[in-house]
C-alpha cells in the first residue's frame, strides 16, 4: 500500500457510534465464527490461569471467551478510545471488570509499557495496521506461549476488495486504510520472534493463524482446516 499510515484517525474511524453498534450486534449474535475458532486454538491446551494480551480487541469478544474458560487476566490495548470505553462497560456488564485492564494507544509505540502474557491475540486488528512486521514482531515477543491472529485471507479476490474499499476511504478523505498483508510476512515476523506455526484455519473471508513457542502447547499437532 502506498498510502501513508493512519497515526491519529482510529478514534474517528472507530467512533462511538460504530462501537455501540458493534456491541449491540455482539450481544445479539455473539462472537463471529473466526473469533470462536481463534479462542479454541489459543485454548487448545486450556486457558485456566493464563494471562492474555488482546491487541485491538474491539468490544472484547475474544477475551470474554477466554475469561469464561478460566483465563486469569487480560490487557486490552486499543488505538480507539471509543471502543475501549464500550469494551470497559461490556466487561463490567459480564462480570469481568476486575480482570481486564485497558490501555489506549498504538501497541507498537507502547511496547515498553506492555508486559508479556501467556496468550497474545490480534483478532481482525492486524489488517488495520500499516507495519505488519512491527506489529506481529511486538506481539510475538510478548507471547510466552501462543500468538493468534485473525486477518483477511491472502487471495487475489480479497486483495482486490480491500483496494476497492480503500478507494472509498480516499473519496471520503479518510486517512484510515485497510491492509491486505501477505501471510508470508506474518509468518516471517512470528518466526523471527521465536515462534513456530501451530494452526492455520479459514473461516469465510478470514484466516486464523496461530503460533507457539517451540516448547509450548501442542506444537507437534498443527492443524490446517477450512470452515
Amino acid at each position: 500500500m502506498s498510502d501513508r499510515p493512519c497515526t491519529c484517525c482510529y478514534d474517528t474511524e472507530f467512533d462511538d457510534k460504530k462501537a455501540r453498534d458493534r456491541v449491540r450486534d455482539y450481544r445479539r449474535n455473539g462472537p463471529p465464527p473466526a473469533t470462536r475458532i481463534l479462542a479454541d486454538e489459543l485454548g487448545r491446551d486450556g486457558v485456566a490461569d493464563r494471562t492474555v494480551l488482546d491487541i485491538g480487541a474491539g468490544v472484547g469478544a475474544l477475551h470474554h471467551l477466554l475469561l469464561e474458560r478460566g483465563a486469569a487476566s487480560v490487557l486490552d490495548v486499543d488505538a480507539s478510545r471509543p471502543y475501549i470505553e464500550v469494551a470497559r462497560g461490556e466487561a463490567e456488564r459480564r462480570g469481568f471488570g476486575d480482570r481486564v485492564r485497558f490501555e489506549h494507544g498504538d501497541a507498537v509505540v507502547l511496547a515498553d509499557q506492555i508486559e508479556p502474557a501467556d496468550l497474545v491475540a490480534l483478532d481482525r486488528s492486524a489488517c488495520c495496521y500499516h507495519d505488519i512486521s512491527a506489529l506481529v514482531g511486538l506481539a510475538g515477543r510478548r507471547a510466552r506461549l501462543t500468538l493468534g491472529l485473525v486477518l483477511p485471507r491472502d487471495i487475489a479476490l480479497i486483495r482486490f476488495g480491500i483496494r476497492v474499499l480503500n478507494v472509498g476511504q480516499r473519496l471520503r478523505r479518510s486517512e484510515f486504510r485497510v491492509y491486505a498483508h501477505a501471510h508470508s510476512a506474518v509468518d516471517g515476523a512470528a518466526r523471527s520472534a521465536g515462534l513456530v506455526p501451530l494452526a492455520r484455519r479459514n473461516s469465510g473471508i478470514w484466516t486464523i493463524l496461530v503460533y507457539a513457542r517451540p516448547e509450548g502447547p501442542s506444537t507437534s499437532s498443527s492443524t490446517s482446516i477450512s470452515t
